[in-house]
């Protein structure tokens, strides 16, 4: 049973999440919904029941003083609801924040979806990060995948062509493709080198992008000066060791080659675009769910269904269960140490992953597109 009290009749709904681990490279998805979450004031109405999803010998509660009481905080997904944008426009982000379950996956989407039903979410969009081959010198990749062909071609999305293992992100999208809620992923690319968390350039190029998508201008706060500082101090870390440098550099001329001809045109023309919207205080281009030209509408198949079950074990294959954005093994938090300096890693042998790039020359991005994944036998250093 969802007890939704407290929470009021929402404008137009978009649900963001996002979840720790697996799929959130130096923790620039979670990161990213908790600066929302920050940023507008959110307030939670709902927490999963942590015992139905969590191995706690996995993911280990915590204990903390508070007033010289004990108190215990268990590992779980909470749901939180923030009023966006404002003046002749606002709408309403449901913000789901957690840990990547341990058990029970279907039934976690589920309840999810049940939530998203009751709430009228209109689309969900789901935040992640994967290690890539991409320089931390440059622009931060980000791709924006659907499963739905009419959602791709309205708001200028990937299809997911991805097959392999996967993570909750991918098992939640298709669980909004089986229920008919439209749901966009959106994956930046972390350099693999420099893996730890946080990595607030990356979380920085996941808003920006979210914010093109839902047309809401999402305020920053200290979030771009972070971003600047971060790189900076990766540059400095860098150039005292010769052969990480001349890795970067090798990175650099790959990407530039890659992109040169988008540099000289599209992508360009985006970043003005994206640079008048926050200088006059405009939605980005994608404007409220309802306003995209049909697309949304039209992309939901058969209505949103109730909260019952999305998932079933007698799923049809080819409906693309793995991951709708490309989920990576090497996309975890666990790919570096959770402390310390952002010190970039020597290359070694094993990161000569060469042979493995797409066309492209961008794992980070093209692996997405492409449909493969790059293991990385670095995601559990």
């Amino acid at each position: 049973m969802i007890e939704l009290e407290g929470v009021p009749e929402l404008i137009d709904p978009v649900m963001i999440c996002a979840f720790e681990g697996w799929n959130d490279a130096g923790d620039a998805a979670s990161t990213a919904v908790g600066h929302l979450d920050r940023e507008w004031k959110g307030e939670v109405f709902a927490a999963l029941d942590a015992e139905d999803y969590y191995d706690f010998q996995v993911n280990r509660p915590t204990v903390a003083l508070e007033g010289g009481i004990r108190k215990v905080t268990w590992p779980t997904t909470r749901l939180s609801v923030v009023r966006a944008g404002g003046g002749d426009k606002p709408r309403d982000l449901v913000l789901v924040r957690g840990i990547e379950p341990s058990m029970r996956w279907r039934s976690f989407c589920n309840e999810i979806l049940g939530y998203a039903h009751e709430l009228g979410v209109e689309m969900v969009v789901v935040l992640g990060a994967l290690l890539g081959d991409t320089p931390h010198t440059r622009p931060v990749p980000v791709s924006g995948v659907t499963s739905d062909p009419d959602l791709a071609r309205s708001l200028d999305l990937e299809e997911s062509r991805y097959e392999g293992p996967t993570g909750i992100v991918g098992i939640l999208q298709e669980a909004c493709t089986h229920a008919g809620v439209p749901a966009v992923s959106l994956w930046a690319a972390v350099p693999h080198y420099v893996s730890q968390p946080p990595n607030p350039k990356a979380t920085l190029a996941l808003l920006n992008r979210l914010e093109d998508l839902i047309g809401v201008r999402i305020p920053l706060g200290e979030l771009t000066e972070d971003a600047r500082a971060w790189q900076l101090g990766v540059d400095q870390l860098a150039a005292e060791d010769s052969e990480v440098a001349e890795y970067v550099q090798s990175l650099e001329e790959a990407r530039d080659t890659a992109e040169l001809p988008e540099a000289s045109g599209e992508a360009i023309a985006r970043e003005f675009e994206r640079y008048l919207r926050r200088r006059d205080g405009q939605p980005g281009p994608g404007g409220h769910a309802t306003d995209a030209g049909g697309g949304i509408a039209d992309g939901r198949e058969g209505g949103t269904g109730g909260p019952g079950s999305y998932l079933r074990d007698s799923s049809a294959p080819g409906t693309g269960a793995g991951p709708s954005a490309g989920t990576s093994p090497n996309a975890g938090s666990g790919s570096g140490p959770s402390s310390g300096s952002a010190r970039p890693r020597r290359p070694s042998a094993k990161d000569d992953t060469a042979e493995e790039r797409d066309e492209s020359g961008e794992n980070g991005e093209g692996d997405e597109s492409s449909g493969r994944e790059r293991p990385d036998g670095d995601q559990d250093d």
